[in-house]
């Protein structure tokens, strides 16, 4: 079993101090029992071994201030009081053997024990709080004051009911009061410590509140017998100092620790006023000692000072609790005090409705412009929906760019339509743009609500579906949308679904998969597509569809693309070392093409693998372009730099090509599988594709046709002298070992393709 003692405890010093405190305490004991035994000892016999005691127990307490840091300074304190009556002891020695002041030897060494209040007060209350780093006045003035109540009390209503006190001199008769209210303070101070807590499991706690309220006893007999039973303080004194080093020694237990709670201290001021002022009344009335009425007036004016201290802290902490329900940024309400709104309407049986906002596109514009003029956004956003609030509505701001109102609705009303008007009114606010650094930057939001009507939820729920439908509104560019459990039930699981992507990044779960684009003339292959797949260890295989659009809402894009082009370019080295050289097109998102850095982390990544620039094909859209085209037009021209072919995908289907086939370095379309489906059935379809090629190949572009699945479209694409052609009419997208034995099959050949 392990022992409870701390390890390097000073077991000599625990044992000397019990050596000579265990025998002075029978010796005590005797004195009161039996006086005649021990006639003729005096304060000199007994001076030395008082201070023996003390100098060893500052001895103990010292090393457990040096030997557990965490309680230095509990033990300090606790130290620095032993030290204190050591040093009262010592002066009474000196003055008993000093010839002609004898009879003042007795001062110092019974104020000692009044004297030791401040340091075991502040030890005490600082066992088990948090802070204990940091000293307290405050904690020494309300014990000072408490103290200083108890002895005038003790003044008014008990010195003068036992009339052999009258007999003793003032300065002997109010160290004894002084005593007992040390000890009798210091007993209440650690039976309403939050640190009794664990009394039950910690030994030291025992110790310390048993020897106080021994000493406290002691001290209540001396008064109770008029002085006559001082001896008493003999035989207790000694083992509570044995306590104390015992204490020390000891292992600490863990304990949850207690903050300092000014309520708390504020009622204990309280109390302390009302008693000292009617103890003062009293006294006036009965003409009490001038030293019983300045006690209590100075108890109520320190109480007073310590109240008026702790009304200043309880309104910092409510200032502090305001802070934690309050956005920073914003000055909204935060995440907290939104979902405390809705716990309490839910509790009064209010019907509610949570309206959750997304600002499209912010990391762009934080991304494009700072920092500072994303806040700068934020604090607009925020101040331009306030207008839409009824009265009662709580808007607030749930961190980045999220924004959240909770509306309370009437019992009676349509939950489900007056949460739509409300998104309704929100998205309006949104219209119009916004004046950030100069410029007019335009930021919708995609909008979800719910409601619980009479559907009981939990706030988080409520949240969770909120979110859920404004997830929904994104992906359908609706604007606002709203949380249907039809429609929805599944919904809750994109969240799920967020957080197992997040790890699939970092665990390789994403695989690619090829689809072989070949030479139309020639029938050889060319090139392939990259296409992610998520090899999902509970679903399966999924496709880009079911979670891509999750990436781009939650910000995954960048890190997807990431790995998908470093797979990549690392297959495509692969095969070029085999022999094998082919195209690699990868797509890039809207999120890439803002990413000023996208550039130099491809020509690290080409570098890398040993592989040429124009190997690899990047794919953009042309409602990407829309986005920003200023910047997306900068990262594009900086990737062709580098010498890799830039791609416009799904070529036909915006509305603002022929000016990006101007202003882009382009050197490939693709045409959107829309065109290539209608090419044999439609004739405005048919010219569309016929002219597109003809301008591409005037401009010097490469044409790659998308989706060719029947040999009659092939051979038209053959006639309108289309470059490439890629779809399920050559093959499905397949892993990287699948293509090789594809194109053995096939008889491709393994020299590079120029065309």
């Amino acid at each position: 079993m392990r022992s409870r003692l701390l390890p390097g405890a000073p077991r000599w010093l625990l044992g000397l101090l019990v050596l000579v405190a265990v025998p002075f305490s029978l010796f005590g004991a005797v004195r009161v029992l039996r006086p005649a035994l021990v006639a003729g000892t005096s304060l000199v016999t007994d001076l030395p071994l008082v201070l023996a005691m003390h100098v060893l127990l500052l001895a103990v307490l010292a090393w457990r201030a040096r030997r557990v840091t965490t309680e230095r300074a509990v033990w300090n304190r606790l130290a620095l009081g032993a030290g204190v009556y050591a040093a009262g002891m010592l002066a009474a020695g000196v003055l008993a053997l000093v010839p002609g002041t004898g009879d003042a030897a007795l001062v110092p060494a019974l104020w000692a024990g009044v004297a030791v209040f401040p340091f075991w007060y502040g030890g005490i209350v600082r066992w088990n709080r948090y802070g204990t780093s940091l000293a307290d006045p405050n904690d020494v003035l309300n014990g000072s004051a408490a103290v200083l109540a108890v002895v005038a009390v003790l003044d008014v209503f008990v010195v003068p009911a036992v009339p052999s006190l009258s007999l003793l001199p003032w300065w002997e008769l109010q160290a004894l009061v002084g005593q007992f209210a040390v000890c009798f303070v210091l007993v209440g101070t650690a039976l309403t410590l939050p640190f009794l807590g664990a009394m039950g499991r910690d030994p030291r706690t025992w110790l310390v509140v048993a020897a106080l309220t021994a000493d406290m006893c002691a001290a209540a007999a001396a008064l109770a017998t008029g002085g006559r039973g001082a001896g008493w303080v003999a035989v207790s004194h000694p083992l509570l100092v044995v306590c104390f080093a015992v204490a020390a020694t000891l292992r600490s237990r863990r304990a949850a620790p207690q903050p300092t709670d000014p309520a708390a201290a504020t009622i204990g001021a309280y109390v302390v006023i009302v008693a000292a002022t009617a103890t003062l009344l009293t006294g006036a009335l009965i003409g009490a000692g001038t030293g019983a009425v300045w006690c209590a007036g100075l108890a109520a004016v320190a109480a007073g000072t310590r109240l008026a201290v702790n009304v200043r802290e309880i309104a910092a902490l409510a200032v502090t609790r305001r802070e934690a329900l309050t956005d920073e940024l914003t000055g909204l309400a935060n995440r907290r005090a939104l979902l405390r709104r809705v716990e309490e309407l839910s509790a009064e049986g209010t019907p509610v409705a949570l309206a959750l906002l997304d600002v499209d596109k912010f990391k762009e514009v934080n991304d494009a412009l700072g920092h500072a003029a994303g806040d700068d956004l934020l604090r607009l956003v925020a101040r331009r929906l306030e207008p839409a609030l009824r009265a009662g509505d709580v808007l607030g701001r749930l961190g980045g760019d999220e924004f959240a109102v909770v509306a309370a609705l009437e019992p009676n009303a349509p939950a489900a339509d007056v949460a739509l008007a409300l998104g309704a009114r929100l998205h309006e606010r949104l219209a119009e743009p916004f004046p950030v650094e100069g410029m007019f930057v335009h930021a919708s939001a995609s909008i979800g609500v719910a409601s619980t009507d009479d559907d009981v939820v939990r706030p988080t729920h409520l949240l969770r579906r909120a979110d859920v439908a404004m997830y929904d509104a994104k992906r359908s560019g609706g604007g606002v949308a709203l949380y249907d459990s039809r429609r929805h039930a599944d919904s809750s699981g994109h969240l799920a679904l967020v957080e197992e992507l997040r790890r699939a990044l970092t665990d390789g779960q994403l695989v690619l998969h090829h689809q072989p684009q070949l030479d139309v003339a020639t029938g050889h292959v060319s090139g392939v597509e990259a296409l992610v797949r998520w090899a999902h260890p509970e679903r399966g295989l999924l496709h880009p569809g079911d979670f891509l659009p999750l990436a781009e809402v939650h910000g995954l894009m960048g890190a997807l693309t990431e790995t998908v082009l470093a797979q990549a370019v690392a297959q495509a080295a692969e095969w070029q070392s085999q022999g094998l050289d082919l195209r690699m097109s990868v797509n890039l998102s809207a999120s890439n093409l803002l990413d000023v850095g996208l550039p130099g982390r491809v020509a690290q990544l080409l570098d890398a693998h040993g592989l040429a620039p124009a190997a690899l094909v990047l794919e953009v859209t042309e409602s990407v372009l829309i986005t920003d085209p200023d910047r997306s037009l900068a990262v594009v021209g900086a990737l062709a730099q580098l010498g890799a072919t830039v791609s416009i995908d799904d070529f036909g289907t915006g509305y603002s090509s022929l000016a990006y086939l101007r202003d882009l370095p382009v050197a490939e379309l693709k045409l959107d599988r829309s065109f290539t489906a209608d090419l044999l059935t439609d004739r405005r379809t048919e010219a569309i594709v016929a002219s597109t090629i003809e301008l591409a190949h005037r401009l010097g572009l490469r044409v790659v046709a998308e989706g060719v699945e029947d040999e009659p479209t092939l051979r038209h694409l053959r006639t309108l002298d289309c470059d490439v052609s890629q779809g399920y009419l050559h093959a499905r997208p397949l892993p990287a070992g699948d293509l090789v034995a594809w194109l053995a099959d096939q008889g491709a050949p393994r020299t590079a393709v120029t065309r």
